[in-house]
């Protein structure tokens, strides 16, 4: 029962995420994007495997990146990629103590502005938003002994006639 509620609280704190960026973004009205989708989803995708990078080795035993995620539209024109980076633990790590190593070292580091919480599922989540910006990741325990990380990526505008339904 933990994991349904923990994706569901995922999937809510991700739409969240990624509705709050389009938000931002509609404060800011006539700037163009100079992002392209390929590439907002390989930086989104990069920053996902530097998030799990910093997690020690002695504690993974295994990092799972999905290939595909899906767009989410803000407007008319613009668009964020959103998708998932799941690290497996070693069976004695625990999750919660890796997050909150995890939020520590992000943090110290500063290029991210960090919030945290506990949901109702008693799941640590932390999210890292790039100041001035919309790209943001939020990692947590996912199942057990699993770290997720979503990405919401930085706003884009689809080249014409690029389907925006289905996996990207």
């Amino acid at each position: 029962m933990r994991a349904s509620w923990w994706q569901a609280i995922g999937v809510v704190a991700v739409c969240s995420a990624i509705l709050g960026g389009c938000a931002f973004l509609a404060e800011r009205p006539g700037q163009e994007s100079k992002e392209t989708a390929d590439k907002a989803k390989a930086d989104a995708q990069a920053m996902e495997l530097e998030i799990a990078s910093l997690i020690p080795d002695d504690v993974v035993a295994s990092v799972d990146q999905k290939p595909d995620g899906t767009l989410f539209s803000c407007d008319e024109a613009r668009h964020h990629w959103a998708g998932s980076t799941t690290v497996v633990l070693v069976s004695e790590a625990d999750a919660t103590e890796v997050v909150k190593q995890l939020e520590s070292d992000v943090r110290d580091e500063g290029r991210f502005s960090v919030e945290s919480w506990v949901d109702v599922t008693d799941t640590y989540s932390v999210q890292l938003t790039l100041p001035g910006s919309v790209e943001n990741y939020i990692f947590s325990e996912g199942e057990p002994h699993t770290i997720r990380i979503a990405s919401g990526s930085e706003y884009f505008t689809l080249p014409e006639g690029v389907y925006q339904g289905g996996t990207f």
